[in-house]
């Protein structure tokens, strides 16, 4: 049977503590002696937990101060509107999206049969990435019939945020009409731009949304960060 290390179990039990609130953020984390002394364990073994929370972007260690809990995991609500900039205001955060690339594809088979629309058509594809304090939170892959609604590419370039852009092109409110969650790792690409390790737990949500005559909107894949992002579904 193998054994879990026992700096892994170290970095649970500190990521389960700062989940629960015992530490807030900018907290400083008891020294590597107290935790050392706490875990009956060497400081190596510590300092290789504390590196891994880093890695995961839960602490920050500041030369000569300590080791500081950068944030606590943000409750991200799920519901039929879901708008980022919104629930990170509600929850106290600073919210933050920069658009990585808007492109105009022609659509597979797929992506017409989620949008309603004939393979070929002009489809708009957004990716983005997402903030809140500064800290990235989630990696977006948003597809969008550009056929039924042409310049949404350009309005998405343009326009601070999804539902300003669909608004531009006449499209004034759309709700989420499901939506599927599963859990993945990391890859290299995502993992940059999370600042986090190759291989780290995401949370995916694939989503569908209709605009308000009922037809399919959009077609939206989003990376969270599980270590800093917990979804919850209110009824």
């Amino acid at each position: 049977m193998t054994r879990t290390p026992i700096w892994q179990s170290i970095a649970t039990s500190l990521r389960s503590a700062i989940a629960e609130g015992h530490y807030s953020a900018g907290e400083k984390l008891p020294t590597e002696a107290a935790l050392s002394e706490r875990f009956g364990v060497n400081r190596h073994t510590v300092r290789h937990a504390i590196r891994h929370l880093a890695d995961e972007g839960l602490v920050h260690a500041r030369r000569g101060a300590g080791v500081f809990v950068l944030a606590r995991p943000l409750d991200y609500p799920l519901s039929e509107r879901v708008r980022f900039h919104q629930n990170l205001l509600a929850a106290g955060r600073l919210p933050e999206k920069s658009v990585l690339s808007v492109e105009v594809h022609a659509a597979a088979e797929d992506d017409a049969r989620r949008l309603k629309i004939a393979p070929g058509d002009p489809l708009a594809v957004s990716y983005s990435l997402s903030f809140a304090d500064g800290t990235p939170v989630a990696l977006a892959e948003s597809r969008f019939p550009e056929v039924r609604h042409p310049g949404l590419a350009d309005a998405l370039r343009r326009e601070s945020g999804v539902s300003k852009a669909l608004a531009a092109v006449g499209v004034e409110d759309y709700v989420r009409a499901s939506t599927r969650l599963s859990a993945t790792s990391a890859t290299a690409t995502q993992a940059l731009h999370l600042q986090l390790r190759e291989g780290a737990p995401l949370l995916l949500a694939e989503s569908i949304s209709v605009a308000g005559d009922g037809l399919p909107i959009e077609h939206g894949q989003t990376w969270f960060a599980s270590e800093r992002i917990t979804l919850t579904l209110d009824y």
